[in-house]
């Protein structure tokens, strides 16, 4: 941090008091973004409400289960994020490596024999006792330090090889994430990347490489047998639902999904009146398509005021990135910036069927200890970026 002395030098104030600008730069925490901290507030809060709604059913013994844990995870959350905010973001450049490593080191140690558990089909989470930790979620934000780090050194320079460092770096816990099973994870590395290294400075050209390197992939992806059966049925149902409608699988889920949000109607029908919110008639309501409940329980009216918050959330980060001191807390708060708009985006777009159907959760809504980790640790950086915007 500036000292007085140049703080004053800098914006050319000598002969304040200490109590003006030296107070200013010596108190971080008086800038605390406390817009973006509230409506984080608020739509963790209907997250909770929405995930006890889902999980209530008819059975009275295990009506608070769920609402519990998600209780203790939003805790842990809230405790990560005061943590990351305190530390001076800066310090986080010195060790961005290190972050990363950590991270891919992580998803290697899930994929150990007696280590690594499996669940759904997939060998994606770290048992700790009664909790699951998914390495692949806290590994979104490790590579969005590391990246900013490395892309910061580059100072807006990159050739051919600075890119091919970049892209290498990216590829290993993309590669590791998708071996665990992980499709939607993946698809959120491959939008945080470019976007992270647009800002940092990559050529156009190199970016539109990359982006028709891309669509390739993906089309060799859907069309060989680079993907399971089901997976490809997730990814591929929203393009022709009618046809689909009678298979099963993902069809059925997207369509309980769009009759809950269609029977929402204009204003909902009412808390905990959802027919099919309160017969537990969508599958993983309470984690991929807790936006149904919403939909059915508030309607349009209430499901457009939830996405009129998350606006506000992403305009604050936004806020945060342009008036960050240095590069580093700009990368960060763009990256952090890509990961929640490409989550809400697709989490939304799916429970409507315009977009695939991918295990990514709903920022601060969906039930889930890694996943609500993440987001509060994301929210904890830019906090600390905004914090220290005149240090």
């Amino acid at each position: 941090m500036a000292t007085y002395d140049q703080s004053l030098s800098r914006f050319g104030a000598h002969g304040r008091s200490r109590s003006g600008l030296g107070a200013m730069t010596a108190a971080p925490v008086r800038h605390l973004d406390l817009v973006l901290l509230g409506v984080v507030g608020i739509i963790q809060s209907l997250g909770l409400l929405m995930v006890f709604s889902a999980t209530r059913g008819p059975n009275p013994p295990f009506r608070y289960g769920y609402l519990t844990k998600q209780a203790v995870f939003v805790v842990l959350g809230v405790a990560a994020l005061s943590v990351v905010s305190l530390i001076d973001y800066r310090r986080f450049r010195d060790y961005a490596l290190f972050v990363y490593g950590a991270g891919v080191f992580l998803l290697f140690l899930v994929l150990v024999p007696g280590v690594g558990s499996s669940a759904k089909g997939h060998q994606s989470w770290i048992s700790l006792g009664p909790f699951q930790l998914q390495p692949s979620e806290l590994n979104k934000i490790t590579l969005i330090v590391g990246l900013a780090g490395v892309l910061t050194h580059y100072q807006g320079d990159i050739d051919l090889r600075r890119l091919g460092i970049v892209l290498g770096m990216a590829a290993v816990p993309m590669a590791l994430v998708l071996v665990q099973g992980d499709l939607g994870t993946t698809l959120v590395f491959a939008v945080v990347v470019p976007t992270m290294l647009a800002i940092g400075g990559a050529r156009p050209k190199h970016l539109a490489v990359l982006l028709l390197a891309g669509i390739l992939v993906a089309t060799v992806a859907l069309s060989g047998g680079v993907l399971k059966q089901y997976q490809r049925d997730r990814l591929t149902t929203f393009l022709h639902q009618d046809t689909a409608a009678a298979t099963g699988g993902a069809a059925y889920n997207l369509n309980r999904a769009k009759i809950a949000i269609g029977r929402g109607g204009m204003f909902g029908q009412g808390l905990f009146r959802g027919s099919q919110t309160r017969l537990s008639i969508v599958p993983e309501q309470h984690t991929d398509f807790i936006f149904t409940a919403v939909g059915e329980q508030f309607g349009f009216f209430g499901a457009g005021l939830l996405l009129v918050l998350f606006c506000l959330m992403v305009w604050r980060i936004w806020r945060t990135a342009l008036l960050a001191r240095d590069e580093f807390g700009t990368l960060i708060c763009v990256g952090v910036l890509a990961m929640l708009v490409f989550h809400t985006f697709e989490n939304v777009g799916m429970t409507m069927g315009i977009m695939p159907i991918t295990g990514i959760p709903l920022p601060f809504m969906s039930y889930g200890g890694s996943s609500t980790l993440l987001n509060f640790l994301a929210i904890g950086f830019v906090l600390n970026v905004h914090m220290r915007r005149f240090s």
